[in-house]
């Protein structure tokens, strides 16, 4: 499951540059008077390369259960302390770092544009997986290799596969971010699989030279993220206002004005502190839980499977005249904190796969709530600065709840007390949310937004996990 998450007919590639010069969707001195094509082989060919990326991304990302236990097990072979939370450490680096450079990913795709930015990425995550193979029994190096370098070549690529979509689609833009987004789900169903059958047969070092395989695919798909020249030509940027528009980019003081959108932002990191809980450890607790299980990947592939169809179905829902989507959002937060919260009292294996497969419907319902919801309070200049933000200042909680959880493991030698704090943190965040209704509605909308908080000349996109939103809305892993 951060990042330029609405679709702007304009790809500033040239923000720093001083010439007079118009530039539409990073193409100098042009204006074209067509609009998004919305079909034809070569917008299919975006959506295709979209859906892989984010596949590859989040399915790797969300796969972290599979290789927990094995450096768990190196770690304790090792005699080193606090086995459990420098294990998790590695995994939730990776989430953390692809939330944290949300910000930066929006701004890099305005600086070197859209296609540059998606390969750059695609090249450090396949760079930092190929790291990561020769350096498994140290993990002080895989916190980087894996933790920095995959969640940054993550970040870089994730923002540009979703995009790229608003110039290509527009009447179809939303049925279309539905279908790339679930690519994350998909991917996540059968990358377990693949990862557990290489670590059994060849061992953790070709595990991740197989996934750097895989990733070069994420650079192959950047090379289609082209944008077409849209309807509308942009101002020419002058020399003086070149520095203004980079830091106007870069930070947007106007967001945190809006005191509804400034409680919601805030509540989010406290709800999201147990997320990625139940990621990193659902496999090692099974395998300690219910030894005789044989497909032990299997309640992680039913969250996936579920959140995919959360994602399409809450996201249809949000689109709906009137509907309270701070609501939903908190609806969904209070079934993932109680789910999670049972867990670890489930006796029987069948009770424990329906229970994921609640939790990943309401694991789509919160991802695809994220960019509606920004939207309706920031509106469309706003929306991909308030994403940004909001999942930016996510990371550090995200990154910190499972080794939190891995030290009271080590306490308790049970994995009762750290679900049930992995719970109660959603519960906490969604309850502080209704003080979000607390202030008269502040937002700073355009004009021309409908009831729904969407514009009818552009779409915002939908993403999984990290995070966009429109019609099936919007994330990695999450």
């Amino acid at each position: 499951m951060l990042e330029k998450m609405e679709f702007e007919p304009r790809e500033a590639t040239d923000l720093l540059g001083g010439s007079q010069k118009t530039e539409v969707n990073g193409n100098p001195n042009h204006a074209s008077k067509r609009g998004p094509p919305d079909g034809g082989f070569r917008a299919y060919a975006v959506m295709v390369g979209s859906f892989l990326t984010n596949g590859l991304l989040f399915g790797v990302i969300n796969s972290y259960s599979v290789i927990y236990p094995e450096l768990e097990r190196k770690l304790k072979d090792a005699n080193i302390p606090n086995a459990e939370s420098r294990a998790s450490l590695v995994g939730t680096l990776a989430m953390g770092t692809t939330f944290f450079l949300s910000p930066l990913s929006g701004v890099l795709t305005g600086l070197m544009g859209l296609r540059l930015t998606a390969v750059l990425g695609g090249t450090i995550a396949t760079a930092g997986l190929l790291f990561s193979s020769f350096v498994v029994d140290h993990i002080d190096a895989l916190c980087f290799t894996y933790g920095i370098m995959y969640g940054l070549g993550a970040s870089f690529a994730y923002t540009p596969s979703l995009a790229i979509l608003g110039h290509y689609f527009k009447k179809k833009l939303g049925l279309v971010n539905g279908i790339v987004t679930i690519g994350s789900s998909i991917f996540t169903v059968f990358i377990p699989v693949v990862m557990d059958v290489m670590i059994r047969n060849h061992g953790l070092d070709w595990m991740f030279r197989l996934l750097a395989l895989f990733s070069c695919g994420i650079a192959l798909c950047g090379l289609l993220f082209n944008p077409t020249p849209l309807t509308a030509a942009e101002k020419p940027i002058r020399d003086d206002d070149s520095i203004k528009s980079l830091l106007k980019t870069i930070v947007n003081i106007e967001i945190w004005k809006n005191k509804k959108y400034r409680m919601w932002a805030l509540c989010m990191p406290v709800a999201l502190f147990g997320y990625f809980v139940p990621y990193v450890y659902i496999k090692s607790y099974i395998e300690k839980r219910f030894v005789d299980v044989g497909n032990k990947n299997l309640p992680l592939q039913c969250i996936a499977v579920t959140s995919g169809i959360g994602r399409l179905m809450f996201g249809y829902l949000a689109d709906k005249p009137g509907m309270d989507r701070i609501l939903l959002q908190q609806i969904s937060f209070y079934v993932i904190g109680i789910l999670t919260i049972i867990i670890p009292f489930v006796e029987s294996f069948p009770f424990l796969v329906a229970i994921s497969l609640g939790m990943g419907l309401f694991d789509g319902a919160f991802i695809a709530l994220i960019g509606p919801i920004a939207f309706e309070l920031c509106g469309r200049n706003c929306a991909a600065q308030a994403i940004g933000c909001m999942l930016g200042l996510a990371a550090f909680p995200l990154s910190i709840g499972p080794p939190v959880a891995g030290h009271i493991y080590d306490y308790y030698k049970s994995y009762t007390v750290p679900f049930i704090l992995a719970g109660v943190s959603p519960l906490v965040g969604a309850t502080l949310m209704f003080f979000v209704r607390l202030y008269r509605t502040n937002n700073i909308q355009e004009n021309n937004s409908n009831a729904n908080g969407h514009l009818d000349s552009v779409a915002v996109g939908n993403s999984p996990d990290p995070l966009l939103g429109n019609k099936t809305a919007q994330q990695p892993g999450l």
